[in-house]
């Protein structure tokens, strides 16, 4: 590819627009590139994805991150996953990382890949935040995929898989490898760096309660009816597996994404630190 290939654009720099993904043109992503960035050097800057929840709010998260990317010198990712790609009016296939013939784990790596061919990021290793829905997708694409993550932070997912080899997918993970073709791998999951976020005051139970949605399954409520109940679950289940995890909650915050960004720029900042000493 030429240098002049290379060079960014006035929509590829600061808050760019929205970009369809080669891999699969139903799905786009927009990025943010600090304004220190520049065409002409070699340097490699480290990513962070960061995955919107139902709404579908990407832009915004990218814009909430946009200080934390001048910073850090980090460029941020975020991700679009409409709804109804699998039916007219679904909302959640996402979350779950693959359903029918739809693996968005693939989708994010296929984003990942286009913003490399473009702009200079560390892309075989990130940093990877979801709230909600994206709390959902973030610590199932950790499952599968350690090996690509610098760290993990969860937050708040209504909907949880544990780390259960007695429980079949999504409420466990017995059957992990039929499903996805990949074995968990514990060793390199407690390499990751890991935080769960949450308001202190996220109790709502009608959307993660519903036994008539098409996600649930038997198993899904054992471990709580809220989600501050069913995280505090997965940080024990977690850490009796030998990975360590940062919990934050947050105090006086309901579920509000955009209320818990300081605890995650903050973890994410401490795990940047971290890799610049040690040298991964």
């Amino acid at each position: 590819m030429s240098q002049s290939a290379n060079r960014l654009s006035f929509y590829e720099r600061g808050a760019t627009t929205m970009f369809a993904c080669q891999y699969d043109s139903r799905f786009s992503f927009c990025a943010y590139i600090p304004q220190s960035y520049k065409d002409e050097e070699e340097q490699e800057w480290p990513l962070a994805v960061v995955v919107h929840g139902t709404a579908r709010t990407a832009q915004a998260y990218r814009d909430a991150f946009a200080d934390f990317a001048e910073a850090t010198g980090t460029i941020i990712l975020a991700p679009l996953f409409p709804a109804g790609i699998v039916s007219p009016w679904e909302v959640s296939s996402y979350k779950y990382i693959k359903w029918d013939d739809i693996r968005f784990d693939h989708i994010l790596l296929a984003m990942i890949d286009q913003l490399s061919e473009k702009v200079r990021i560390k892309k075989e290793q990130f940093l990877l935040f979801g709230f909600s829905g994206g709390g959902h997708f973030a610590h199932r694409f950790y499952y599968l995929h350690p090996e690509r993550l610098l760290g993990v932070s969860i937050g708040a997912p209504g909907i949880i898989t544990y780390l259960d080899s007695s429980k079949p997918f999504y409420v466990g993970t017995k059957d992990l490898e039929e499903v996805f073709g990949k074995k968990l791998d514990l060793e390199e999951m407690q390499r990751v760096s890991v935080q769960m976020v949450i308001g202190s005051e996220d109790n709502e139970t009608w959307e993660i309660n519903n036994k008539a949605s098409a996600h649930w399954i038997e198993g899904t409520d054992a471990y709580g009816q809220t989600r501050l109940e069913r995280l505090a679950a997965l940080r024990d289940n977690y850490e009796r597996e030998g990975i360590g995890v940062r919990y934050d909650v947050v105090p006086g915050v309901a579920h509000d994404g955009s209320m818990v960004l300081t605890e995650v720029k903050d973890f994410f900042t401490h795990v940047l630190a971290n890799t610049k000493v040690s040298g991964r």
